[in-house]
Parts: C-alpha cells; sequence; structure tokens
C-alpha cells in the first residue's frame, strides 16, 4: 500500500510536472513521488492552488488538515473515482429503513464494546485489577439487542465509555488528570491527546473508504449531517479501541508522552510539535502492524483492516453477507 505524508513546516505544496513538490519556507524544495502517497497531512500553514488539488484529485491523494493546536479542520476528498449508482441506492435504503439502520447500528456498538473489554482483558491479565468494570461493562453488552432506537443505543455505548474511560487512571502508569471525556475543546492534557489521536483514526479511516464504493456521508449509528463524514465515525468507533487507545497507553506508559509534551499559551493547550510527528510517527508503524487473519488466511496490516471492514459493510448492503463488525481475537 501507499504511504502518508505529514507536512509539519510552512511553504506551498504544488504540482511538478507530474509529481508533488513541497517549497518549505526557507526555499528548500522536496519531490514527492505521487505514485507512493496514499493520503497527505497538512499539519501548517499552507499554500496551496487549484491546479495542485486537480493534480491530487486526479491521482486520488486525499489532503487532511490541521490546526496549529493539532486540531483537525478538515480533509480534501477527490471526487470519488469508484462510482457504484445501486450500492448508492442500497446504502440509502439501510438509512431509511429503520429495522437496517439499527441492527447496524448494534453491529458497530458490539464490535466497539467488544473490543473495548478486550483491552481491560489484556491489562488485566498484566497486574492491572480491572474485573469489576469488565463485568459493568459485559453488563451493558448484553443490553446491546434489547435496545429500541438509536439513542438507546448510544446511551448503552456511552455508559461503556464513561466506564471505561474510568479504567485509564489504572491502565496508565502516570499520573493523569481525566475524570471524563471533554471534546469542545478538550480541557486537559488527557483529552487534548485522545482528541488528536481519534482524528487521526478517523481521517485513516476516510482514506481506506475513498478508496472503495461507498459514500462516507451516510451513516447508521452517527446521524448523517453536514459538513462530517460520518461513515467515518460509525467504522472508526471500532479501530480507536485497537489502534488510538493502545497507541495512547503505549506512549504513556512508556513515557514519550508526559506533561512536558504539551504547551498551554493564550489560546488553550496543544502538544508540541515534537510530541506530535512522535504520535504521528508510532501510529504509522501501528498501521503498518501484521495480523493473521482468521477468514483471509493470510496477514494483513491495520491499515487493511479498516478497508476489509468497509468491504464488509458493502457486502451487507448488497445482500450478500450479514455484517458483523471486527472484534479483536489476540
Amino acid at each position: 500500500m501507499n504511504r502518508s505524508y505529514y507536512i509539519y513546516s510552512s511553504g506551498k505544496l504544488s504540482r511538478k510536472d507530474n509529481t508533488l513538490q513541497f517549497v518549505n519556507s526557507e526555499g528548500e524544495k522536496r519531490d514527492l513521488p505521487v505514485e507512493q502517497i496514499e493520503d497527505i497531512y497538512i499539519m501548517s500553514e499552507m499554500t496551496l492552488n487549484t491546479k495542485l488539488l486537480n493534480f491530487a484529485a486526479q491521482n486520488g491523494i486525499v489532503l487532511h488538515f490541521f490546526n496549529y493546536y493539532q486540531f483537525y479542520s478538515g480533509s480534501f476528498y477527490p471526487r470519488e473515482q469508484l462510482l457504484a449508482g445501486q450500492l448508492l441506492v442500497k446504502q440509502a435504503e439501510a438509512y431509511s429503513n429503520f429495522d437496517k439502520r439499527l441492527e447496524l447500528a448494534k453491529q458497530f456498538i458490539k464490535a466497539a464494546s467488544a473490543n473495548i473489554y478486550r483491552n481491560l482483558r489484556y491489562y488485566n491479565g498484566r497486574g492491572k485489577d480491572l474485573e469489576l468494570p469488565m463485568k459493568q461493562i459485559e453488563h451493558y453488552r448484553k443490553q446491546i439487542d434489547k435496545q429500541a432506537g438509536i439513542k438507546d443505543l448510544m446511551g448503552i455505548e456511552g455508559n461503556i465509555r464513561k466506564i471505561y474511560y474510568s479504567t485509564w487512571s489504572t491502565i496508565i502508569d502516570q499520573d493523569i488528570e481525566f475524570e471524563r471525556r471533554i471534546m469542545h475543546p478538550p480541557d486537559n492534557r488527557m483529552n487534548s491527546l485522545i482528541s488528536f489521536v481519534n482524528s487521526l483514526i478517523y481521517t485513516k479511516v476516510l482514506t481506506e473508504i475513498y478508496h472503495t464504493q461507498l459514500n462516507p456521508t451516510i451513516s447508521y449509528l452517527h446521524e448523517p449531517g453536514t459538513r462530517r463524514f460520518s461513515l467515518c465515525l460509525d467504522l472508526a468507533e471500532i479501530f480507536k479501541p485497537l489502534i488510538g487507545d493502545r497507541l495512547i497507553f503505549s506512549l504513556l506508559n512508556r513515557k514519550q508522552i508526559t506533561d512536558s509534551s504539551f504547551l498551554n499559551d493564550l489560546e488553550g493547550l496543544k502538544l508540541k510539535k515534537e510530541a506530535s510527528q512522535l504520535i504521528l510517527s508510532e501510529l504509522d508503524e501501528r498501521m503498518k502492524k501484521t495480523i493473521k487473519h482468521k477468514e483471509l488466511g493470510k496477514s494483513v496490516s491495520y491499515q487493511y483492516l479498516i478497508r476489509l471492514e468497509a468491504y464488509k459493510l458493502i457486502k451487507h448492503l448488497l445482500g450478500e453477507k450479514e455484517y458483523s463488525g471486527f472484534e479483536i481475537w489476540w
């Protein structure tokens, strides 16, 4: 698979012949081989033009933009190259049919909660006392199929995550200030770190969906809305425990991210440049990590697991195979 490129320096990104060229504020030039690019993360001020965007669209390159505080701003999502009218109709029908939508939403919550439970079981087996929250989460997981509406289902999901987040002070071998999840804006270092990592998972999912025939704006657990790719939110719920949360636990327990990794200025809290670069580097390594897939019988990367999840959803929508969300088995 192609790779992600991360640009932290301010400058200009443009088309040069049949490739891309980045020129930083000091005038230093770097060519980016277009045939190797999966997506580009722009983490600083950047000058772009329509010639560049047209070229990116022709080559199926997604651009993700983050602001000064490492908050995700949005993505340039090229015109879809894998159009499928039949699938689009089926995707919309599954949303408008209450029972079909609810069943898919339940599958997303089942998989996400199973992966949360697996994380707790992992650390419980390594000397962390997590038996009680594991039992509490199992109790709520048994209630998923009994829910009659999306709001009720989201309530179950919220209770599971509340319990899960309450265990982080036990899992993490640092003194952390983390009582509850606050997103807009994050109110402390832990919430800031989680928001940054979750936004990265969201963008990884968006890039993978782009390489399928799915429409990223039609979702089932999260309500479709303006200015967001809500299907990415659905699928990201499944992969946040495996990729995002495990990355956070590792970074904090190995003391790679500490209080000194953050800056407090007049505008708010932000990760230092070096810290966010470290996170992106570690995330890239995790996305390349492979596991032996039980059904395919071959090794696949974490990155490709996301695309496989999208393919599974397509098969479900086309009536070929019932969808069940990805669950960690190791």
